[in-house]
């Protein structure tokens, strides 16, 4: 039986602030030689003793099973030196819980999710995924490509969502974790995928920062025309209680305008200003009246907010697309990104039957999604930009959330 500790170590540059690593006890003693103090937490591993479990509260071992007889699903976990912490697993790329420090220090997951690989696999979610091949919604499931049309799924609506039924958040990705902040994620997806064309290799490569971001990078190549709009799907609740309602959340976004929906979720075409509607988020303002407000025929055609913020930051990468914040903790998020759109939603179906993490039930509007993008239903838009990938090229995107607190 080996013995395993979880330390919380009083270093000198972070004053009245803690790091949570991992150590043998080889590595113990020579901290303890060198005077370091530490807090332990100890765990056995081995002989049927207890595993240790993540800092969210997660036990690795909920997250390891076979799919398809071949395919093994992991639970990653990235730490970085000021003690955060976020957790994936490569069954459909998804983070499982990110624990953040609130404006008292206090570590708080902020993110929706299940305490198994069982629930992702048997309760439909987009919960922490990372979404392909076309993030969003294809207009009746349908689009011209070289004068042929192809046919995906119908799964929303009568639209295909979030690349169809067995879209890559029900596949499993290949993970290499390359250290303790960085892991990389990759799909091989191959031709007629849900009826999309071309063998796409896709890699998605999360890197938890020394500043408190989760920096998500995005690739991808294929041998035939296709079409690609990844995007990450957190549900994020920076008030730490997903047991209730959080559109007490102040949102911010460098958005003028919105691509409008009908009542099926597609978008129009249109282009419609924010000005003098509840989609106005250009001076900070909390969610809620706005995402309530039944009078305006947008918030009733999404059932809330379900929309495309047509981004004003043209790509640049230092510019803030949205900013999130929890006036409950003081947690602030800050969202970064090359992509021209970012869909706002804020878990309107969630319904109070979808039971969560340590067996709490959302509720409706239990958190927020910002979702970094091309525009839904590109394919048939030509007015809006390509999301044409050709063989040679590589895909690329990248979004940025970074974390900090008020």
């Amino acid at each position: 039986m080996s013995v395993e500790y979880t330390l919380w170590i009083l270093t000198d540059d972070l004053p009245e602030k803690f790091y949570m690593k991992r150590t043998t006890n080889k590595q113990l003693q020579g901290l303890l030689a060198f005077g370091t103090a530490v807090f332990l937490m100890g765990s056995c591993t081995g002989g049927g003793s207890d595993e240790v479990m993540t800092l969210s509260g997660l036990r690795p071992s909920d997250f390891e099973t076979t799919v398809d007889g071949t395919r093994q699903t992991h639970l990653y976990t990235l730490k970085n030196a000021r003690g955060m912490e976020v957790c994936v697993t490569n069954f459909g790329g998804r983070i499982v819980s990110l624990m953040v420090p609130d404006r008292d220090g206090k570590m708080t997951d902020v993110v929706l999710g299940f305490d198994k690989v069982a629930d992702y696999q048997t309760i439909p979610s987009d919960f922490g995924a990372s979404i392909g091949r076309y993030a969003n919604r294809i207009g009746q499931g349908r689009f011209v490509l070289d004068g042929d049309t192809i046919r995906l799924p119908q799964n929303n609506f009568g639209h295909c969502l979030h690349g169809g039924p067995t879209g890559w958040q029900y596949q499993v990705y290949e993970g290499r974790q390359e250290n303790d902040s960085t892991l990389t994620l990759t799909l091989q997806s191959p031709d007629g995928d849900n009826n999309f064309p071309g063998n796409v290799t896709a890699q998605v490569t999360y890197r938890l920062t020394p500043d408190n971001a989760v920096d998500i990078a995005y690739e991808a190549v294929t041998d035939k025309k296709t079409i690609l709009n990844m995007t990450h799907h957190s549900y994020f609740n920076l008030n730490g209680d997903p047991s209730r309602p959080a559109m007490d959340q102040v949102l911010y976004v460098a958005a003028d305008s919105i691509t409008p929906v009908d009542s099926t979720f597609m978008t129009t075409g249109e282009m419609m200003a924010v000005a003098g509607t509840p989609f106005d988020f250009t001076i900070p303002k909390p969610l809620a009246p706005s995402v309530e407000d039944s009078a305006n025929e947008q918030v009733r055609c999404g059932n809330g907010f379900d929309h495309n913020w047509v981004l004003k930051t043209k790509g640049d990468l230092t510019q803030v697309a949205a900013r999130l914040s929890s006036p409950t903790t003081g947690i602030v998020l800050e969202v970064y990104t090359d992509e021209p759109g970012i869909q706002v939603y804020t878990g309107n179906f969630l319904d109070g039957t979808v039971k969560g993490k340590h067996g709490i039930v959302y509720p409706q509007h239990a958190s927020v999604c910002l979702e970094t993008q091309h525009y839904p239903d590109s394919p048939n838009k030509p007015q809006w930009p390509s999301v044409v990938l050709e063989p040679g090229q590589k895909y690329t995107s990248r979004c940025i959330y970074r974390f900090g607190k008020e």
